[in-house]
């Protein structure tokens, strides 16, 4: 079936829609040998034959993950300043996958990272209304005027913020604990809109996406969305579910059981044998 080629792209895994219409307009996509810089071609790639770079796409299984994203990590694959970013917390994996948005260096939280360039579209998004939830520890008095402020939209440098959703937690004259959820994704948005408050914020934590939790998956850890999250999340976002990779999720926790046994039976092997050259002497 005949579709808009980022969108094919986008559903090869080979980056989010935005970058591969990038792709097209610098000349770096081919269908049938043939460069094509115009965004309105459609292609089908069940007979037609698309490069980017002069490497054949192939349609990749659909791979979702969550990872608590540490603070000091940068959300994106590479950083020309050579800082630490969250793809090194999931090397070990087989997939080409990407940050679906951004959370800022010294925030933490729930990132969601996939392989499905259209289903990355659609959640960040604006028109969509998928609401990204956060946890902000600000020092200062967070009072009942300054919820509604919040709620109601903060006038930014760059415009005024869409209304919020906003639970004050702990309200004290020194440091306050609210959750708020926004609808859209401006540059730092959270920090800017406290700040413009006086409140200079001290912790910053995203707890879900969409329907999307985090719970208490630790700092650092990664792991699979689950079935039913899988379902939900193409679900929010209008999509048609894909079929639900547990084959690929299976025989990737096969192999890591295999490989944290032998590294066990390493590790044992060599204190076995450091305590046997000990008992020589």
């Amino acid at each position: 079936m005949e579709e808009r080629l980022q969108k094919v792209l986008a559903s090869a895994g080979i980056a989010s829609r935005r970058k591969c219409e990038e792709y097209i307009l610098s000349g770096r996509v081919a269908i049938d040998g043939k460069i094509v810089k115009e965004l309105g071609t459609k292609a089908d790639p069940m007979i037609q034959e698309i490069t980017v770079d002069g490497h054949p796409i192939a349609a990749e299984p659909k791979i979702s993950i969550l990872l608590h994203k540490p603070t000091s990590r940068i959300s994106s694959v590479t950083d020309p300043e050579g800082r630490k970013t969250v793809m090194e917390k999931i090397s070990s994996l087989p997939f080409r996958l990407y940050p679906v948005g951004r959370l800022d260096y010294d925030s933490s939280g729930l990132l969601l990272l996939t392989n499905d360039g259209e289903l990355t579209h659609k959640l960040l998004h604006p028109s969509h209304h998928i609401g990204k939830l956060y946890r902000v520890t600000a020092l200062g008095m967070v009072d009942k005027k300054i919820v509604r402020n919040l709620e109601q939209g903060i006038e930014l440098e760059d415009g005024v913020t869409a209304p919020a959703k906003v639970w004050a937690l702990r309200q004290h004259p020194k440091e306050s604990v609210v959750d708020i959820e926004i609808f859209e994704g401006k540059n730092r948005q959270i920090r800017r809109m406290f700040e413009k408050l006086d409140l200079p914020v001290k912790r910053l934590k995203r707890i879900a996406f969409g329907p999307l939790q985090l719970n208490d998956l630790r700092v650092g850890q990664w792991r699979f969305l689950d079935e039913k999250e899988w379902e939900d999340i193409y679900r929010i976002c209008n999509l048609p579910i894909p079929d639900y990779p547990k084959e690929i999720i299976q025989t990737y926790k096969l192999a890591s059981e295999r490989r944290i046994r032998n590294l066990q039976n390493q590790s044992d092997k060599k204190k076995g044998n450091g305590q046997a050259q000990r008992n020589k002497t």
